[in-house]
């Protein structure tokens, strides 16, 4: 990826200077450190869960911020003694911070957070407002606007 020209799109596509920094910066910084693991998927069209393994960390000592397109989560380990912790044989569990960003699109929020099992869910929703959503516009209807059929198809299934 660190290759790809994205000249030709900027010249033709107007409002997605956004889109194309994060595409660039993205192949510029890729990541070395993938603790935590984690896992996007997208359950329905406008739905969306993010789920982080945080074996080890209590609720506590885990900070999940949102922002305007940006969700970050932050795990600090509270400090302990080595009386407290014993002596190991082996430590193979990760018990170190963390600091893991998600850039969001427009209009997404968390809708909640959960961690059960060593695993922290957090789910997302795009909610899209009804100014921004699609609308046909009247030619010489004197300003007239017809609300666009895929959005009376929906208003009629949520009315049923």
């Amino acid at each position: 990826m660190r290759g790809f020209d994205l000249t030709p799109y900027r010249r033709t596509t107007v409002g997605f200077d956004r889109l194309f920094d994060l595409i660039e910066n993205s192949a510029r910084l890729q990541q070395v450190d993938n603790y935590p693991p984690y896992n996007i998927e997208r359950l329905e069209e406008d739905r969306y869960r993010v789920t982080l393994a945080v074996a080890g960390f209590k609720p506590d000592e885990i900070d999940i911020t949102a922002q305007q397109n940006l969700l970050q989560i932050t795990g600090r380990k509270a400090e302990s003694t080595d009386g407290e912790r014993g002596s190991y044989l082996h430590l193979g569990i990760a018990n170190r911070g963390f600091e893991r960003r998600f850039e969001l699109a427009d209009f997404v929020r968390v809708e909640r957070a959960d961690l059960a099992d060593g695993l922290l869910i957090v789910d997302l929703v795009r909610e899209v407002p009804d100014a921004m959503k699609p609308r046909k516009i009247a030619i010489n209807g004197k300003g007239a606007v017809v609300e666009h059929p895929a959005v009376e198809q929906q208003a009629d299934k949520n009315a049923a």
